[in-house]
């Protein structure tokens, strides 16, 4: 028994030694790469005012050029990053075109500077997880071990963009399988994320942090707590129509009988008119107008007016469709802080910025059914004092949104509802969702007494005539 329990021992403190050494050399790699993508997305934002004309205008040109070198060097970077990730770890065992990397870092600077509204999450995560492919597959890594430090490249990647870096952690780990955590790997996870975060803190990269400056003014806010569910199910809406309108939007854009190049030139061409009717504000990563939706002192005015996270989705919906390269959270980000800032005022205006903070993570839970990660990322950017009512309108805005997600190679492996049935195991695009036998049966049998009462209904009021 004791020398079972001293090998046990061993094996345990030689694994968690030898995966503390790797999560933290893959971490400091990956935070000085996206330390080098986030500061080259500064400077290309900071010098879009050196042309002699509005940036937006080569919007059809970036496009039609993004289109073509992801073609013709890397077609894996296709799409918004991270889908391409979770796709690589459940299909090919973490495998990653080392090419995905420059291609991706490149397309997506060009995207944001013409001011596609795309993000930075999604291709730092796959830059990271491009790294940690490339490392392990060149020191000729077993594929257990490959695909795991490819998840934790994933995290630091996350972690690093975001600036949260347990949430980052946990966000790498959560988005692959849906009511799965691998927990096997959230220690490798938390190590690269923390590592990768401190890289670029050290490298200059700057993070920002929001102060809605709530405080829970009692200990038991009986009508703030009904809001806030009536939030989550708001959110949860949200994150259903953002949901629908990328996969609907990017599916007509497809069976459109065109060649690509032509696609990305109609596509940049339909933005900029819509820029030029209705304001720059639903272009590039759009964070001062996540700032403004989340200032304490915001108002619903003729710069944040109530449509806006309608706008932010039919433009991000067009780009990413169209072929233009760039991430989907920070328009995920600002769908929720907008909407949430909306239903601040629908619900009084008391609590705006507050509600603005909850959709900002509720829609992200929403959208990527990743509660845990949503929770965290609230007190990380937000503060402690709204935890509790983070957790509560995430869980239920990640339930509503029902089984659907922006990452359609997301795995299922739980049902939202004890009386639907899913295919546990299937990719999240090609589940079908039904009623249960059982529930189906009561249905069927409420459908029969129904149609009964209503035939005896009219035989009484028409009797037959003789």
């Amino acid at each position: 028994m004791i020398k079972q329990h001293f090998t046990e021992q061993t094996a345990i403190f030689f694994s968690v030694t030898k995966w503390v050494f790797l999560s933290s050399v893959i971490g400091i790699l990956i935070g000085g790469v996206i330390s080098f993508f986030l500061k080259s997305i500064e400077y290309a934002e900071l010098h879009r005012s050196d042309l002699p004309f509005h940036y937006y205008y080569l919007l059809p040109f970036i496009f039609v050029f993004t289109v073509w070198l992801v073609k013709t060097f890397a077609p894996n970077a296709e799409g918004h990053g991270t889908e391409k990730v979770i796709e690589a770890i459940h299909k090919r065992d973490g495998q990653i075109d080392i090419a995905v990397i420059p291609v991706k870092l490149v397309a997506t600077v060009m995207t944001i500077f013409a001011g596609g509204s795309v993000g930075k999450e999604g291709p730092g995560a796959q830059i990271g997880a491009g790294v940690a492919s490339f490392i392990s597959t060149t020191l000729k890594f077993r594929k257990e071990d490959r695909k795991k430090l490819v998840i934790c490249g994933i995290s630091a990647g996350f972690a690093s963009v975001f600036g949260t870096p347990i949430a980052g952690a946990i966000f790498g780990v959560e988005v692959l399988i849906i009511g799965v955590i691998m927990y096997d790997v959230l220690l490798p996870s938390f190590i690269a994320g923390f590592a990768a975060f401190t890289t670029t803190q050290f490298l200059g990269v700057e993070y920002t942090y929001y102060d809605v400056r709530f405080y829970q003014e009692i200990a038991l806010d009986i009508p703030l707590i009904l809001q806030v569910i009536l939030a989550g199910l708001f959110f949860g809406i949200v994150s259903d129509i953002l949901v629908t309108a990328l996969s609907k939007i990017s599916k007509f854009i497809k069976n459109l009988k065109m060649s690509a190049y032509a696609k990305a030139f109609l596509g940049g061409s339909i933005l900029l008119l819509l820029t030029l009717y209705f304001g720059e504000q639903y272009l590039g990563l759009g964070m001062e107008t996540i700032k403004d939706a989340l200032s304490p002192t915001s108002i619903v005015d003729s710069d944040l007016p109530w449509y806006t996270f309608i706008m932010k989705t039919i433009y991000t919906s067009i780009t990413l469709g169209v072929g233009g390269s760039g991430g989907i959270i920070t328009p995920v980000f600002y769908v929720g802080a907008t909407s949430g800032n909306l239903f601040g005022h629908m619900v009084g205006g008391e609590h705006i910025a507050l509600f603005a903070a909850l959709g900002f993570v509720s829609v992200l839970s929403g959208a990527t059914n990743a509660p845990i990660a949503a929770t965290i990322m609230a007190v990380e950017l937000f503060g402690i004092e709204i935890a509790h009512y983070a957790a509560l309108s995430a869980v239920i805005s990640f339930l509503l949104t029902g089984h659907r997600s922006v990452f359609n190679s997301q795995k299922l492996a739980m049902s939202k509802s004890g009386i639907l049935a899913v295919n546990m195991g299937d990719d999240i695009d090609s589940s079908s969702v039904e009623l249960h036998d059982k529930e189906t049966n009561k249905i069927k049998s409420f459908q029969e007494r129904f149609h009964a009462k209503k035939e005896q209904f009219y035989s009484k009021k028409t009797p037959n005539k003789k």
